[in-house]
């Protein structure tokens, strides 16, 4: 016979970005919380994810100043990576947002339960023997690296989780995978002075973006001195004395100090009592309806356990609806279309809407725009390149913004708006942008959809 923990309004089997932001919204619509965590509070978004590896691409972009300094008549010399110091920054940054997090959790009178959790009833979550019973359960169980099978053995093999912990910077690397999580690896080792090839499968680069980004990318990371092999599978790895040596389908091989499997992130949904209690799955997701309800009693699921965008920001909004579902506040279903999407990898990719082949799946008559990065002042004062590609509905509204650029990422939530709003191109073309500032790219994009170009040539 388990233990009574309590009985609460809601009850979250997991931390991370969708199961606290749950927790705290919860919280505030004055729920009873109880939230299960068997390591730390915020999960891998904060501790082995986003917020960990964007200090990584900081650090690289630091450096990749202080080696370009000249070109801006600035005398600087790069020496090097320190890289117990760059761990120390990575981790103070981690340390002081954990803390943050804590605070508010403890503000909000949720009860926080150490230790792993087991599923054990429709309205039941056990911890140690511990049964907590919640009127609500919310599955928030996240997701961890996949490895296609590989002896992980942290040193020469390794996942995002060994190298976000290294004690080098590798001479060179093979980076499995050539979506977000690859080339953002690739760009900090290329930073910090790796030589780098990634391997990936398919035809581009962040093949899931749209096609001229993907090229755009693939362009300033040849400029770069970052190699790839497209639409190559991987087909093995030995272990050698010096590293690893990668054999690619078709029989090349490529020699490096590690290999980084980089193939993207799966379920953690395996001996946690979901399928014994009768929650639908297919290959380790859990199955929700539009509410994110499981069909199972008042079970709902949350974030990169089940099969929508692996993003942080998307658990807080999936959290969310749940806590205001919940609360019978009938918020509106999550347009998946609509939300916002960065690759944080020099130059970055951003993008929100749809792809011109996705509008083309789906019937629509479109016009699209390119406003090239070169016709953009802050762009040259940055030294960067890219561009905007805005995708409209022909007389109709804005389906997709698609960026790249070095800082582009901070542009993607005027995009968000513009589609989220159903914005015409003439409506946008008539708001005034700063200048000089990247966000005028935006406006030349509108205002070239809307017939009336000016910084762009015919």
């Amino acid at each position: 016979m388990s233990e009574s923990g309590g009985t609460f309004d809601l009850v979250i089997l997991g931390a991370g970005s969708g199961g606290y932001a749950a927790a705290l919204r919860a919280a505030e619509l004055d729920m009873s919380v109880a939230l299960i965590e068997k390591d730390k509070l915020g999960g891998t978004c904060l501790h082995q994810g986003c917020i960990p590896t964007k200090a990584l691409l900081h650090a690289a972009e630091v450096a990749d100043s202080a080696k370009e300094g000249e070109k801006f008549g600035v005398k600087s010399s790069f020496e090097g990576i320190d890289v117990p110091a760059v761990h120390k920054y990575k981790d103070k940054v981690v340390g002081g947002l954990h803390k943050g997090l804590s605070g508010l959790i403890k503000a909000r009178g949720i009860t926080v339960v150490e230790g792993e959790g087991k599923l054990t009833g429709p309205d039941e979550v056990t911890v140690g023997g511990t049964a907590y019973k919640g009127r609500n359960i919310l599955l928030a169980t996240g997701s961890k690296p996949k490895t296609l099978g590989l002896d992980i053995d942290g040193e020469k093999v390794i996942t995002s989780e060994q190298a976000l912990k290294m004690d080098r910077v590798p001479e060179s690397a093979v980076v499995l995978g050539g979506g977000v999580i690859g080339v953002e690896f690739a760009s900090v080792y290329r930073s910090f002075g790796s030589e780098v090839t990634i391997v990936e499968a398919l035809p581009h680069l962040v093949p899931v973006e749209e096609e001229s980004s993907s090229k755009l990318l693939e362009r300033a990371f040849r400029k770069r001195g970052i190699k790839y092999e497209l639409g190559t599978p991987f087909e093995s790895v030995k272990t050698t004395d010096s590293g690893v040596s990668v054999t690619l389908q078709g029989g090349k091989t490529l020699e490096a100090e590690v290999l980084l499997v980089a193939i993207g992130r799966g379920p953690v949904s395996e001996g946690l009592g979901y399928e014994e209690q009768g929650i639908p799955m297919e290959r380790g997701f859990v199955q929700v309806d539009e509410n994110l309800h499981t069909g199972v009693g008042n079970v709902y699921a949350v974030g990169d356990l089940i099969p929508t965008l692996q993003l942080a920001h998307v658990g807080f909004a999936e959290g969310i609806f749940v806590a205001e579902r919940i609360a019978g506040l009938n918020p509106p279903a999550i347009d998946y279309d609509g939300v916002p999407r960065i690759t944080y990898c020099e130059p970055e990719v951003a993008s929100v809407g749809i792809t011109s082949a996705t509008a083309e799946e789906r019937g629509y008559d479109i016009v699209v725009t390119d406003y090239n990065l070169g016709g953009n002042g802050r762009s040259q004062i940055l030294q960067t390149q890219g561009a905007v590609k805005v995708i409209a509905e022909k007389d109709g509204p804005v389906l997709g913004v698609h960026m790249v650029g070095s800082r582009v990422g901070e542009l993607i939530a005027e995009g968000q708006l513009i589609y989220n709003w159903e914005a015409l191109p003439a409506e946008v073309a008539q708001l005034i942008h700063p200048h000089p500032t990247q966000s005028e790219a935006l406006g030349e994009a509108h205002l070239a959809l809307a017939g009336k170009p000016l910084h762009v040539h015919d």
